[in-house]
Formats: C-alpha cells, sequence, structure tokens
C-alpha cells in the first residue's frame, strides 16, 4: 500500500511542482521551467486534443480529484474495519449520559 501511495502521489507532485514554478516563471537557469516553455506544452498539447490550450489545466486538476477519490475510497475499502470500529468508539463517547451533572460543577464564584 506504501508503494501505491507513492506511486500515486509522485506524478502528482512532479506535475503540480512543474505547473506551479513555470506558470510563476521561476526557472532556476532550466528551460522547462520557463514560462515560454509552459505555453508551448499546453499550445501543443491543445493542437494534439484539438480543444483551446486554456481548457487544459482544469480538465487536468478535475481528472487529479478523481483520481483521488478512487484512491481514498480504495484505503478506506481495505481499512474499512479499523475506519469502523474507529468511528463506533467515536460515536460512543458523545452519549448524552456521559456529560457532567449540574451536582458535579464547581461552585465556584
Amino acid at each position: 500500500m506504501k508503494w501505491f501511495l507513492i506511486l500515486w502521489a509522485g506524478p502528482i507532485v512532479l506535475l503540480g511542482s512543474w505547473y506551479s514554478l513555470s506558470y510563476n516563471d521561476m526557472s532556476f537557469g532550466i528551460f522547462m521551467l520557463t514560462r515560454q516553455a509552459h505555453d508551448l506544452v499546453f499550445q501543443i498539447y491543445g493542437n494534439v486534443l484539438g480543444i483551446p490550450p486554456e481548457t487544459i489545466p482544469p480538465l487536468v486538476a478535475r481528472a487529479i480529484v478523481v483520481d483521488s477519490l478512487i484512491v481514498f475510497a480504495l484505503i478506506g475499502f481495505r481499512k474499512r474495519k479499523s475506519l469502523v470500529a474507529w468511528w463506533r468508539g467515536n460515536q460512543s463517547s458523545k452519549t448524552p449520559g456521559t456529560l457532567p451533572s449540574a451536582e458535579s460543577l464547581s461552585r465556584a464564584p
């Protein structure tokens, strides 16, 4: 499961880092991190897909959200027994009978 999460999060972190650095033109002397390379990459992808380049980042963000929901659903399914036990333990401590009564409160002025 650890490798599954690493292989899922690695490309997302890499893509997010490249996108934020190139969008803000923080190149550090590397061409691939310049704004020109950023615009060129999205222009090429836009031409290949036949859509305007400015519509690609929201599509990628939406795909990352959907993939993340699927990954967390898989993790939740695998750990469902411990999650149910935690939930039941958490709910049993919130019953009205466990609240302090008026007699147990201090009489401090």
